[in-house]
């Protein structure tokens, strides 16, 4: 099965760039439409740059939201739409209502893949608030064959060996390809990576810093094969292919 369009559904502006930005890169580059929600502008975020020059949340909002429209036009995402959700509060979201809005995206949008965050996984309550109302989403608004029928959450490689997971639940996307692209992203996101030096070095030493492998744990059902990963699991999973 091809992917031609991919939904991503993240709480914060950098979520969808440091987590899973090649795998996005990668596939606008084939050609797949990409569509990112995200649930918050991140103005409570513990950053404020290294030279703080967002004197207020409310500035902190408009960079982040700034420094993510930067991003997604780096990878290629063709539309980004926030939920406009107060920072470290979706977890006090009333959850049918969160659901319900996501499912309109699903249902106007029809994408072959969904990604978010595991409900249980995420690590951050904004992360699994907003996951386990995508996944209630997704359960519901796909319901047909023809409907998207892939569902992964996204997670940092090097939080994935802790996890114990079986490999088969495991998918691998090698971003060789789209390594500039997510370089490009940690740039664009500076207001949360100036503190990683690596990543303001000259490009040649600068690529070095990002992982060629991004991690997805695949929700598994009848007829839900892996259309993401692309490269043994178990050779990749089991190797631990070193990861920034």
């Amino acid at each position: 099965m091809s992917v031609n369009k991919i939904l991503v559904v993240v709480a914060h502006p950098d979520d969808e760039s440091f987590i899973c930005g090649g795998t996005l890169a990668k596939y606008a580059k084939q050609g797949s439409e990409v569509t990112v929600i995200c649930a918050t502008k991140g103005e409570l975020g513990r950053r404020l740059g290294k030279r703080p020059f967002m004197v207020s949340r409310e500035s902190m909002r408009r960079v982040r939201e700034g420094e993510m429209r930067e991003a997604c036009s780096a990878l290629g995402v063709q539309r980004l739409e926030f939920l406009d959700i107060l920072d470290k509060t979706v977890e006090f979201e009333e959850y049918e209502g969160l659901k319900q809005r996501i499912i309109g995206f699903i249902e106007d949008i029809q994408p072959d893949v969904v990604l978010t965050f595991h409900e249980k996984l995420g690590g951050h309550p904004d992360h699994c608030a907003i996951g386990r109302a995508t996944k209630g989403a997704y359960l519901e608004a796909v319901t047909r064959p023809d409907q998207a029928r892939y569902l992964y959450f996204i997670t940092y490689g090097d939080e994935i060996k802790g996890f114990n997971l079986s490999p088969d639940v495991v998918s691998a996307v090698n971003i060789h390809c789209s390594l500039q692209e997510k370089l490009s992203t940690y740039r664009a996101h500076r207001s949360q990576s100036d503190v990683h030096k690596w990543a303001w070095q000259s490009d040649e030493q600068a690529i070095l810093g990002v992982s060629p492998i991004e991690y997805f744990i695949r929700f598994t059902r009848e007829g839900a094969a892996d259309v993401l990963g692309d490269a043994p699991v178990t050779t990749l999973y089991n190797e631990g292919t070193n990861l920034s």
